[in-house]
């Protein structure tokens, strides 16, 4: 086995155990697209134009992933959300 292979199989092992798991935001008719977009911004740490682009998504979509990344960076993020009056919860 030469040393690329061995590096290739050692990284596909552990690219397998990091579990990730994502917000996804549902949309309502209660908030203002510049409430969600500013929500996006301070809790998720989107830039202006990922949140803008996030918030039409859940508009026309109906849904969109904000945030990926391990369940427990995720949860608090997911919390402030959900206190804020978004629908939001982790897959």
């Amino acid at each position: 086995m030469s040393t690329r292979e061995k590096l290739q199989e050692d990284f596909d092992v552990l690219e397998q155990e990091v579990h990730q798991h994502e917000i996804i935001l549902f949309n309502d008719d209660v908030h203002t697209f510049d409430f969600v977009i500013d929500s996006l911004i301070d809790v998720c740490d989107h830039t202006p134009e990922q949140a803008e682009q996030c918030t039409y998504l859940v508009h026309y979509k109906g849904k969109c992933t904000v945030k990926t990344g391990e369940y427990d960076e995720l949860k608090p993020r997911c919390t402030r959300l959900l206190n804020l009056g978004l629908s939001a919860e982790i897959v």
